[in-house]
């Protein structure tokens, strides 16, 4: 069986009300997909951008095994798209952060030359990119450090805490793992995400219906229709 053609670049997509966005601003047919493992995988044809969209993802090992099979299929550049909890009390509910590293609390980083508490980065060449159309559209972010944790019910005060000393801005799930893949197999990855809710006074403040939340998300997407048609 032939593999689909992912095309350039990929863009990874946490949540599926977020493809759907990506989908309605890039005027792609959402019940034309393909199958890769639990994701869809959405490509816009040879008169749209070299682009592909994949999602859902959830976690490290997920979010990795997608990356490795769109680089075995010839995607070469990759940003994922996701959320976060701010553990920063400057980053608030809706606001988008840039990632500038990751450290590593996750378990998939260790197979590709990482140990616990690594801090990896993204591609230079993608997060510029990503950069410039924030300021070109004069949308506010912050850029900073991420810990990414699969232990979704152990982001424990004293590891919050911990993070916030070290000077971590928010906590994801994805983003240390795939830029861990990104260095071993020479491949260009950058993200960005939302924060959708608070853990900076140790306590949960959910943000997932909250308006500042909502336009975040679209903000971000209408960023990466813009990359997508520079591609």
């Amino acid at each position: 069986m032939n593999s689909p053609d992912p095309g350039t670049l990929s863009v990874l997509i946490g949540t599926i009300g977020d493809m759907h966005r990506l989908c309605r601003l890039m005027k792609i047919d959402q019940a034309t997909f393909k199958r890769l493992f639990t994701s869809k995988l959405y490509t816009p044809g040879n008169h749209k951008p070299d682009v592909s969209f994949v999602g859902p993802i959830v976690g490290a090992p997920y979010a990795v095994m997608l990356l490795e099979t769109l680089i075995a299929w010839g995607a070469r550049s990759f940003i994922f798209f996701g959320w976060c909890g701010a553990i920063s009390p400057d980053v608030k509910i809706g606001d988008i952060l840039v990632p500038t590293s990751a450290v590593v609390d996750e378990g998939t980083s260790i197979h590709y030359g990482q140990s616990q508490d690594s801090v990896v980065r993204p591609s230079p060449v993608t997060i510029d990119s990503i950069k410039t159309i924030l300021h070109d559209r004069d949308i506010a972010f912050h850029e900073g450090r991420l810990w990414s944790t699969d232990a979704i019910f152990r982001e424990t005060p004293d590891k919050v805490s911990h993070y916030q000393s070290t000077g971590v801005v928010a906590v994801e799930m994805e983003l240390s793992a795939l830029f861990s893949v990104g260095r071993f197999r020479h491949v260009e990855v950058g993200g960005i995400v939302v924060v959708s809710d608070e853990l900076s006074t140790l306590k949960w403040h959910p943000g997932f219906k909250d308006e500042r939340f909502q336009q975040g998300r679209q903000s971000v997407c209408e960023v990466i229709r813009q990359l997508c048609q520079q591609t």
